[in-house]
């Protein structure tokens, strides 16, 4: 009875150990990879690039001080509307003391020529009058008096203009008012009542008084890189996104390339426009930052697969075709391929419609224990 107990606890140990064994080399053994399969399909493809930029106006005006002096009215605030001609502030003029001084003195002096060219002309009235003086002499006296009194009024309206800048004739014209050049937005007001101002002149840029702009107008502005730009042209249709609107799309039309570039982090960068269509229930501001998808090619239900798919090398381009959804038997073909959207490409040659190709391995995920 002991022998057969004996017998029966090495048999279930051999039993064991060839179990172990067994187990051991069946996890050795090599899977079969799995591949995924994908299919040649027709689709549309499209190629497109992004530049990054900024919506601004077409039409921005600075309006600027023609004369010197102090801000001593405003008219108008950031965002109004105003229309080509508006009064938006009145300047003050700060008269220079030494030019103050000298036209002063111009006008005294003109005042005491006009009495004594006043007193020739009335005495030459009653001689020529009594046909004392002949009247080419009368004329003469005449004309001295007319000069006397121009010259008069001229050295007032230059008083006028130092101490005022604007003469009685053109107070409501002058440039003491500040108007804007084209209707539209205003966009800023830099300046405050009290401010000093300088004005146009061949040395000054002259102060802004305003910043005025027509916001129906749009512009994208952005800068795209030299490795693209080969591929624009005017007239080429453009999508706006921008995020300030939370993402919403708008059309727009390519209308200025940059002959020139200019180099940016060791790249050549060349700027461009396109003229926005926004609708009028859209309000857009000047400086929205904007995304401009640009589409560069497209084609048409084409023969596509997915660009993992091809193998390229510098002799040929070619395929893996299989013989079934299992793609273990495969066979290499070449193919010729055209434009490519980053994810498809194009076939031009190689393989027909519904072609089933071997793709990448399928990752095998391990099974959880329970």
């Amino acid at each position: 009875m002991k022998r057969v107990v004996k017998w029966i606890f090495v048999g279930l140990l051999v039993v064991g150990v060839l179990a172990t064994f067994f187990s051991l080399w069946k996890r050795q053994q090599p899977v079969p990879a799995q591949y995924e399969t994908l299919r040649v399909e027709k689709r549309d493809l499209q190629k497109s690039t992004i530049v990054t930029g900024k919506v601004e106006p077409r039409d921005e005006v600075a309006v600027k001080a023609q004369i010197q002096g102090i801000i001593a009215e405003l008219y108008k605030e950031p965002g109004q509307m105003v229309t080509k001609g508006e009064a938006m502030a009145v300047i003050r003029v700060v008269p220079d003391m030494q030019s103050l001084s000298s036209a002063e003195s111009r006008v005294r002096l003109a005042e005491i020529n006009l009495r004594n060219v006043h007193d020739v002309f009335q005495r030459d009235s009653t001689l020529y009058l009594q046909k004392v003086i002949s009247l080419e002499e009368y004329d003469k006296s005449e004309l001295q008096y007319a000069k006397a009194v121009e010259e008069l009024q001229n050295a007032k309206d230059n008083l006028s203009i130092v101490k005022e800048g604007v003469t009685a004739a053109t107070r409501q014209s002058g440039n003491t008012i500040v108007r804007s050049s084209i209707s539209g937005t205003i966009l800023q007001i830099p300046v405050k009542v009290g401010n000093s101002v300088q004005s146009v002149g061949a040395f000054s840029e002259g102060t802004t008084i305003a910043s005025v702009a027509d916001l129906s107008d749009m512009l994208f502005v952005g800068k795209i890189d030299e490795t693209e730009v080969g591929k624009l042209h005017e007239g080429m249709q453009m999508d706006l996104i921008i995020g300030a609107l939370n993402d919403r799309r708008f059309e727009a039309t390519l209308e200025y390339i940059s002959p020139k570039g200019t180099e940016s982090n060791g790249a050549m960068m060349f700027e461009i426009k396109g003229a926005a269509r926004i609708p009028d229930d859209v309000q857009i501001r000047s400086g929205y930052s904007a995304n401009a998808e640009i589409i560069l090619d497209s084609r048409s239900q084409v023969l596509a697969l997915d660009e993992a798919a091809v193998h390229i090398t510098p002799d040929s381009t070619y395929v893996l075709l299989a013989a079934d959804s299992a793609a273990q038997q495969v066979t290499p073909v070449l193919v010729e391929t055209g434009m490519s959207d980053g994810i498809y490409i194009e076939i031009c040659s190689g393989l027909s419609e519904g072609d089933l190709v071997r793709g990448n391995t399928k990752t095998i995920e391990p099974k959880k224990r329970p």
